[in-house]
């Protein structure tokens, strides 16, 4: 009786969850894992982590140039918009966090609080003052493209924002947002060969994230210069190695993130003949690939590979889009996205300042 009523609840939790399994070349399933949800209760949990840092302006890397005795000021007043969550750039995708959370989940636990670090933050003064700093004699490359990519990010989750609150700060973004719009136009021409590490400079990431906005916010010049340039950089690219990653403080996957780019830019039966020359092994449907893992989250460069699994994830889930013959990647994203997830929330500030976003984005990618 026991053994029924056990198969009867394994039988029932199967049902009410979603599952991706990897199969052998002769179609058997070798393994099956569920796929993370980002529900109310967990969109609840990762918004602690934003709120746990926007207004905390130390510890602080500012990561600035520093041209004279004026250039040494605290955080807050070089970037009294983005002057928490450790540095720059964490700041600005903390704030995407709580966009994309109030998005998806109006009544959460502490809407009200996040609304209001969002008004504090985003509005016509401070974001004056944050493209003074753009615009400083010293500043033409800051934050390249890692934080050019998250802002943009930032600005078209504000768009798709369907909130009077929304309509506000997307307008007091603009200054901003045009400036790092007019930076990629000015920086993308001049870039001769593609950035292929696993962090900040990666250049396929910054690329996907800025074409993102420039679909979304219908943007043609901006969408036809990442198409060439991404064109450019990698449509002869084969046999990505793969087996090379992740390096020790990886959060990008350097070979995934060109992968999915190049998913965004090409045809789907162009990017079908890309891919399998490119990294021919994501068609098998046994295809594995380790998590990254992380042996010290105090340590602020080793906690690097809770990034590369939740990107890693995303990657994978956003090839697998619209295309049945690979949507075994999902099996391999829920892996990664289930070993780092408990992890992040209560743990060291080196991961929590920033992984929340990384997790949500994974979350929403591969639930699409």
């Amino acid at each position: 009786m026991k053994y029924h009523l056990l198969i009867f609840f394994l039988i029932l939790f199967l049902g009410c969850s979603e599952t991706a399994e990897t199969t052998s070349k002769d179609g058997m399933i070798l393994e099956q894992v569920t796929i993370p949800k980002l529900s109310l209760e967990e969109a609840n949990r990762l918004a602690e982590l934003p709120l746990a840092c926007v207004g905390v302006e130390y510890p602080n890397k500012l990561g600035q140039t520093i041209g004279g005795d004026k250039d040494l000021q605290s955080p807050r007043a070089l970037h009294p918009s983005f002057y928490g969550c450790f540095d720059w750039h964490s700041a600005v995708h903390g704030h995407w966090s709580m966009v994309s959370l109030l998005r998806q989940f109006p009544k959460l636990n502490k809407a009200n609080e996040m609304r209001g670090w969002l008004t504090k933050h985003i509005n016509k003064a401070n974001i004056t003052q944050e493209i003074a700093y753009f615009n400083g004699k010293y500043n033409r490359s800051y934050e390249r493209t890692y934080g050019w990519a998250w802002l943009l990010k930032l600005a078209e989750e504000l768009h798709k924002w369907d909130d009077p609150l929304a309509r506000q700060l997307q307008l007091d973004l603009q200054p901003l947002t045009d400036v790092i719009v007019s930076r990629y136009l000015e920086f993308l021409p001049k870039l001769n060969y593609p950035i292929r590490v696993g962090e900040h400079p990666n250049t396929a990431f910054g690329l996907s994230f800025a074409y993102d906005y420039a679909v979304t916010l219908n943007h043609e010049p901006l969408k036809t210069m990442i198409t060439q340039r991404a064109k450019a950089f990698y449509a002869n690219d084969k046999g990505c190695p793969l087996g090379w990653e992740p390096s020790g403080f990886d959060f990008l996957s350097p070979c995934l993130e060109e992968a999915a780019l190049m998913k965004r830019i090409l045809t789907k039966d162009d990017f079908k003949a890309w891919i399998s020359e490119f990294l021919p092994q994501l068609k098998d449907t046994s295809f594995t690939l380790e998590t990254g893992i992380v042996s010290d989250r105090t340590d602020g460069k080793l906690v690097h590979l809770d990034g590369v699994n939740f990107s890693r994830a995303w990657s994978l889930s956003y090839i697998a889009q619209e295309l049945p013959e690979y949507k075994h990647l999902k099996t391999t994203a829920a892996q990664h996205i289930n070993y780092s997830l408990p992890s992040i929330v209560g743990d060291s500030y080196e991961g929590g300042h920033w992984l929340g976003s990384f997790a949500i984005y994974a979350l929403n990618a591969i639930n699409q």
